[in-house]
């Protein structure tokens, strides 16, 4: 089924709305949802709806959060989520974080006690809206081995960074830590289909081929993908006084309780090293002798982190909206409030 931006976005929005969250939070949680989408990032988009929907109506999801920012130095602060809507918390908390960064050069904001805030490109993108560079991270629910274990510890613990060129064009980086999404995995078990041995391990932390017998993810490019997610464990975890590693609360136990989740964004300001017109023409040239370089065989040519999502996007508008599978659209249209319909551990993945 083909939705419009504005109609997928107005769907949502009154989705969360029935299930008990503010008009104002409904919109800026659809807004997110529907970037990613439009993208076609769609394990972060309206496939979530019913999830986050569940743990609104079951009180896992503060709807009235006191959200309250404290400036604990010249560059630094703690956006207070009181487990409120993660969407919303982030991206208020990169609202300060710009404003800071503005003001000192670098701004570094950690948000603590939030529910799941989704695709991360969405918040760094609007600090290179403004001229800024950024970095975000956050933690997940544990569900991959360390390097050299055979129970899971950390989780998918995502990376995400951005910055502005002197055109339209922004480098829009967002990527997990293990080798593969836990969506790819369910994707293969619902089609009964092998997935590679470096995916994932059983429940013993050996290599499995079978999707079904996956216990576990495994970090990206072994000890490198491990280091990577112990970092944004400590940034986002760890450094704000949250729980951590294997501590961090699961996505689909109990949705009655908030998740204390932690997230850290860094900005900084590139007017306060090199010239901003400098910087920006510089990162243009960057992108344009990467689309010019010579690709591999079998591979079109080399694109820019986030040149895919945009082209997907326009895709999207020119062929008529964004494909949405058919049963999340026929919930999205339906009255239907009842939030126990399904096992969302085999549908999504954090």
């Amino acid at each position: 089924m083909k939705v419009s931006e504005n109609k997928l976005k107005d769907l949502m929005k009154n989705k969360f709305i029935k299930a008990g969250l503010s008009e104002e939070h409904s919109e800026k949680a659809a807004e997110i949802l529907t970037w990613a989408d439009a993208r076609g990032i769609h394990s972060h988009g309206a496939v979530r709806v019913e999830y986050y929907s569940e743990r609104i109506a079951k009180g896992g999801i503060n709807t009235n959060p006191n959200f309250r920012f404290e400036k604990t130095g010249p560059a630094s602060g703690i956006y207070h989520g009181e487990n409120g809507n993660g969407f919303v918390a982030a991206s208020n908390a990169m609202d300060e974080a710009i404003k800071m960064a503005k003001e000192s050069g670098i701004a570094v904001v950690g948000i603590k006690n939030i529910s799941h805030s989704g695709s991360l490109g969405y918040y760094v993108e609007k600090a290179a809206m403004n001229d800024l560079v950024a970095i975000s991270v956050c933690q997940s629910d544990p569900m991959v081995v360390p390097y050299g274990g055979s129970e899971p510890y950390y989780g998918t613990n995502p990376i995400a960074f951005s910055a502005p060129t002197s055109d339209e064009r922004r480098v829009v980086f967002d990527m997990a830590t293990t080798v593969q999404a836990w969506g790819k995995v369910l994707h293969a078990r619902s089609k009964k289909e092998p997935i590679p041995d470096t995916w994932a391990v059983d429940e013993n932390g050996n290599p499995t081929t079978d999707p079904s017998k996956v216990n576990a993810l495994v970090p990206a490019a072994g000890p490198k993908g491990y280091g990577l997610m112990m970092m944004v464990d400590i940034l986002s975890g760890v450094m704000l006084g949250l729980p951590f590693g294997k501590h961090v609360s699961s996505m689909y136990e109990d949705l009655s309780k908030g998740r204390d989740l932690g997230q850290l964004h860094i900005v900084i300001d590139p007017s306060r090293f090199i010239d901003i017109d400098m910087f920006k023409e510089n990162m243009a040239t960057v992108l344009d002798e990467l689309s010019e370089s010579k690709p591999a065989q079998g591979v079109d040519k080399v694109y820019y982190p986030g040149e895919l999502g945009l082209l997907r996007k326009k895709k999207y508008e020119d062929t008529g909206g964004i494909e949405i599978v058919d049963d999340i659209y026929e919930y999205l249209i339906s009255d239907d409030v009842h939030y126990d319909r399904y096992d969302h551990k085999n549908k999504f993945a954090e």
